[in-house]
């Protein structure tokens, strides 16, 4: 037998020891952990069967058993599913591997009272053991293979595997029980447990204990534990809010609890059960590039994968939960499940049931509903733009901040509020809300108490190319085109000055082809100048966007500089540039003008060590 010994991963060790030094007082949890994740490695052995029938040869009904034995002190979760092999025991056992443990890491402080508190939230998987076993001996082999392996560890700071024999497939944890937690060797605490946190795994789950008469017949005690019907094939009366709870964090291996719970059975010519929840906090993966869906789906109760793309669009992929089919058939492959009808039929009744819940959430509490949007408005809003069916009924339920500073707006209370006359709906675009809220392009809309709604997230920009109106209203970027923000109670104002005119002609001269046109603003009030993009040209934040990310071929479009009449800067150059040889005096300050506007935008002056020269120049000159 060969025994190989490994040091674990840094965070791992950090963990761990926090693990054994844990006097939490709700170490129970560690059941719960142990056993979602048996009930995991079974419903992967059932998937992977399906295609592969020779690894459930021997594999039998699937079940969770849990051995106690208090002579030894030790308790035993052992299951059937897929088990490890040598690999998956370090990549397991060894590293962070779950988003949730990842995410724990993250939220540790480095004071053990504190992060002892965060156990209970986010579960921690498999290291939790270490809070009640001073050693742990994990037996597994997996699907398929011959051979098994034997990892053993105190949690301290090193583990081993060494070469093991076991007849079946599957995985035994043993734990050998700490003296302060000798409660968890007690027959009618476990069971509580199991009863609290795990009645609704859709598998038997045994408590197997060894008989204390020295006498009896039976020289074990086995009884099964938990109810064992899927939770989603309950009816919702028989299902209580902590029983949700803890389904949810079961499936979703999530530590926070569920915000909104959808639970109903489509009858009819498709026959479906729907359990989702939206959670409260947003899960790890949630901006993952491949944007899946993470909604299990069965059939018939048994589970068939994860890894669905077709149950759900990719604009909820936030949801959590299982799809439970009557009418798919159970050796179903996943190229099978692409563009099936009943797959389509599912996906498209289980959106607009999703999206009826969220309006009826939007009516009946909006602060709830507000609470949602802040962390998964910016995804939902992908399906303005990608889900042409469901677009107008998203556009409803979409919230914007707004200059009116009353809060998330809908685009519907927008136009309630708007001007008379006013036919636009007019928005910015930036980075951040507290960048849009600097752009000078706001000023000439907000003096004139003209609403614009912030348009902060990366994903406006695309839905606002495919989305021109809404309701009647056309939809206008201030930073775009001509801004027509003329009184008309006021008499027109004069023609542009002479001195006005011979700045303008000095800064085209200057500026060449690095500005679009020069023209006096009717959007600044304070600032001295911005750019805009002209009417036909794409909006300035969108090409950053594009440029970012490599999108955008060729150079960068020239944008429209405008100026502000009123500002004493722009005054003081307007009479300077009646003067002889004014186009060479102002070269630097035309192009100190320019970089300007730029800084505002949040962009850097195409040449920042030109710029800050000019700049130093000018400011040493002001003091001669």
């Amino acid at each position: 037998m060969t025994t190989e010994k490994h040091g674990f991963e840094a965070e791992v060790s950090r963990l761990l020891h926090m693990m054994v030094h844990s006097v939490y007082s709700e170490r129970e949890i560690f059941l719960r952990e142990l056993i979602s994740n048996a009930s995991d490695a079974c419903d992967k052995l059932r998937y992977e069967g399906l295609t592969n029938d020779k690894l459930l040869k021997d594999a039998g009904e699937f079940a969770i058993d849990i051995r106690l034995d208090k002579e030894a002190k030790t308790l035993t979760v052992s299951d059937n599913g897929i088990g490890m092999n040598h690999d998956d025991l370090i990549s397991h056992l060894g590293t962070i591997a779950r988003s949730g443990t990842s995410a724990f890491m993250d939220e540790m402080s480095g004071d053990d009272k504190k992060d002892t508190n965060l156990i209970g939230q986010f579960g921690v998987g498999f290291y939790s053991v270490f809070m009640i076993a001073d050693k742990v001996d994990v037996l597994s082999r997996k699907a398929g293979d011959k051979k098994a392996y034997l990892w053993a560890s105190d949690g301290i700071g090193e583990y081993t595997i060494s070469d093991a024999k076991k007849e079946k497939t599957g995985t035994e944890i043993t734990m050998h029980i700490k003296k302060d937690a000798d409660e968890f060797l007690d027959v009618s605490r476990l069971k509580n447990i199991i009863k609290t946190y795990s009645d609704h795994i859709n598998l038997p789950i045994t408590l197997i204990s060894k008989n204390e008469e020295k006498d009896a017949e039976e020289p074990e005690i086995s009884e099964k534990v938990n109810d064992g019907t899927a939770l989603w094939a309950r009816p919702k009366s028989d299902i209580t809010d902590e029983q949700y709870k803890e389904f949810y964090h079961h499936v979703a291996h999530a530590f926070d609890e569920p915000a909104t719970t959808i639970h109903y059975r489509a009858e009819g010519k498709i026959e479906y059960t729907v359990l989702l929840f939206i959670p409260s906090q947003q899960p790890m993966d949630l901006f993952d590039p491949s944007r899946k869906p993470k909604v299990k789906l069965y059939v018939k109760r048994v589970f068939i994968t994860e890894d669905c793309e077709d149950l759900l669009p990719g604009y909820l992929r936030f949801m959590r939960g299982v799809v439970d089919s009557e009418d798919l058939p159970l050796n179903i492959s996943r190229e099978m499940l692409q563009n099936n009808p009943v797959m389509t039929s599912i996906r498209n009744a289980v959106t607009k049931r999703v999206l009826s819940e969220l309006e009826k959430k939007a009516k009946k509490d909006s602060d709830g509903f507000n609470k949602f949007w802040q962390s998964f408005g910016s995804v939902v809003k992908e399906g303005i733009y990608e889900d042409f069916e469901q677009r107008d009924k998203i556009l409803k339920l979409s919230l914007f901040e707004s200059t009116a500073d009353k809060g998330l707006t809908t685009l519907d209370d927008y136009i309630s509020r708007m001007n008379e006359d006013q036919k636009t709906i007019y928005y910015i675009t930036a980075d951040t809300l507290e960048a849009a809220k600097r752009l000078p392009q706001l000023e000439g809309f907000k003096a004139k108490d003209i609403e614009v709604l912030y348009m902060i997230d990366p994903v406006d920009e695309f839905w606002l190319q495919m989305v021109p109106e809404y309701e009647g209203k056309q939809f206008g970027s201030v930073t775009r085109g001509a801004a027509d923000l003329d009184d008309k109670e006021e008499d027109e104002k004069d023609e542009n000055t002479p001195e006005l005119d011979a700045l303008i002609a000095v800064l085209k001269t200057n500026l060449g082809e690095a500005v679009k046109d020069v023209r006096p603003s009717k959007r600044l009030t304070q600032s001295a100048v911005c750019l805009v993009a002209d009417d036909e040209d794409m909006d300035m934040h969108m090409e950053r966007i594009l440029k970012m990310h490599n999108k955008l071929e060729g150079e960068t479009s020239a944008r429209v500089m405008e100026i502000n009449a009123d500002n004493d800067l722009i005054k003081t150059l307007a009479a300077q540039a009646t003067k002889d040889g004014s186009v060479e005096t102002l070269k630097d300050a035309s192009q100190i003008l320019l970089d300007q506007a730029r800084i505002m935008e949040g962009d850097l002056p195409d040449d920042p060590v030109a710029f800050a020269t000019r700049l130093s120049a000018m400011m040493a000159g002001s003091f001669k």
